[in-house]
């Protein structure tokens, strides 16, 4: 470090001044004054690291003559500050709604497809584009249903879930979200929609505004006017021959909540009874064995998971997993049916296959297309074949012999029964003795020699 640099930072002293005014404090002051004043006017590569620099300056490290040297590695780069994602407004983790996720069988780049130069190329086969649309519309559990159908079909890409639901939605606030417009709007869209399911109602426990009037949950005109909501979103499906899946609500944890949720079952499952929709109830699906609430149950390969989230309302991504089997299950019916029929075969010819020559080959090519002397092979159906006749057993009579009832074989003396001998009568002493050690409970007198002589021996 040159003179010129330290030089008007420190003033000037002589020597026997700066021994009698030196003090370590006096010291450690001078030398931050001297390392804050290189800090400020040093360069932005030298103020990254100065004591590193000074040091290595001062005593010769990595430069020569006391000045200091360029830096042995490059100036480092600012730091970038890495922000958290803002999650006040995060969904639960139970949740994977919205129509932002994409579904699980995406088609995903393989491991050569983004190689480096000169490797392998994997090619994979072309993906089957979906023909079968099934649109799942409803609330939060209609959108956790459509996650769990998006998992339930995932094995067969040619049926495509599409997500309809709308989160907070039900069939009271028409104000927040018109279901019924909303339905003939899909049925009606560009888009091909084979097979509707509808899940909707854990937010209809609510007033009902009919014009002026406030009307109160599950009361006689409140239901009239729901069940009139639901038969419109039916109707515009059934427009189109669109058919209907209309889900049940589960069982809940509140129990006065839970009750309202089934008295909006009877009214789904009754209307859809009336337009010919089919109606999925998931109530004892959820339910323990006394019908009551459950968090647990068995999954789709039968272990006991948690099927229902803390609130009591919502599913687990298990629970929307095994809610989605009960309703993949009438989808596959209507997906079956809609198949074609393959062509059966013409009634009155039956099929046979040629006999096969020696080489395995059929015998009309074999034979140059006929027999060996020319003429056309015929084949004769093994129907018309005799076919002998199967062993019969012989014939049994109808009424076996008879055999009057007075023929019974009398005895010599003509007596139909014989009195036996009477037992002889058991000796006295030994009847005493049963009597004594049986009835009154009496010992017995030991023998000896014997199990109970416990007499002394010599």
């Amino acid at each position: 470090m040159h003179e010129a640099t330290i030089g008007p930072y420190i003033p000037f002293m002589s020597a026997e001044r700066t021994r009698k005014s030196f003090s370590p404090r006096r010291a450690l002051a001078a030398f931050l004054l001297v390392m804050a004043a290189l800090v400020m006017s040093a360069p932005e590569s030298f103020a990254q690291d100065p004591f590193s620099d000074f040091f290595g300056g001062l005593f010769g490290g990595g430069g020569g003559g006391g000045q200091r040297s360029a830096p042995s590695r490059p100036p480092s780069q600012p730091r970038v500050r890495r922000m958290m994602p803002h999650q006040e407004n995060r969904a639960p983790t139970y949740w994977r709604g919205g129509e932002a996720r994409a579904p699980r069988r995406a088609a995903k780049r393989t491991e050569g497809s983004a190689a480096t130069p000169g490797a392998e190329q994997t090619t994979t086969a072309p993906a089957v584009p979906p023909s079968y649309f099934v649109a799942v519309m409803g609330d939060t559990l209609g959108i956790l249903l459509s996650n769990g159908l998006q998992e339930a079909f995932s094995d067969k890409p040619d049926i495509a879930v599409l997500r309809k639901g709308k989160e907070s939605s039900g069939l009271v606030r028409d104000d927040f979200y018109d279901w019924p417009k909303a339905a003939r709007e899909l049925a009606g869209g560009s888009q091909k929609i084979d097979v509707a399911v509808m899940m909707i109602g854990s937010n209809d426990r609510q007033t009902l505004r009919q014009g002026a009037d406030a009307l109160d949950p599950l009361s006689p005109k409140w239901r009239e006017i729901y069940a009139a909501r639901v038969d419109a979103i039916v109707a515009a499906f059934k427009e189109k021959k669109i058919p209907v899946v209309w889900v049940g609500l589960p069982v809940m944890k509140n129990e006065s909540y839970s009750a309202d949720m089934a008295k909006l079952n009877e009214i789904f499952r009754d209307r859809a009874s009336a337009n010919g929709a089919v109606f999925v109830d998931l109530w004892e699906a959820l339910a323990d064995e006394r019908g009551q609430y459950s968090a647990f149950g068995p999954d789709i390969n039968g272990q006991i998971v948690k099927l229902r989230s803390g609130d009591g309302v919502h599913f687990t991504e298990a629970g929307a997993r095994s809610v989605a089997h009960f309703v993949a299950s009438e989808v596959k019916k209507l997906y079956d049916a809609r198949k074609p029929a393959e062509p059966a075969p013409a009634s009155g010819q039956p099929t046979a296959t040629a006999p096969a020559g020696q080489d395995g080959q059929p015998a009309s090519q074999t034979a140059g297309h006929g027999a060996p002397n020319g003429a056309p092979v015929v084949f004769r159906s093994p129907v018309a074949a005799p076919v002998s006749p199967a062993p019969t057993l012989p014939d049994r009579p109808a009424i076996g012999p008879t055999q009057p009832l007075n023929a019974v074989p009398a005895t010599a003396g003509g007596e139909l029964a014989r009195r036996t001998q009477a037992a002889p009568a058991a000796d006295a002493g030994a009847q005493a003795l049963t009597r004594h050690v049986f009835v009154e409970g009496g010992d017995q007198a030991p023998r000896p020699n014997r199990a109970d002589d416990y007499s002394w021996k010599p």
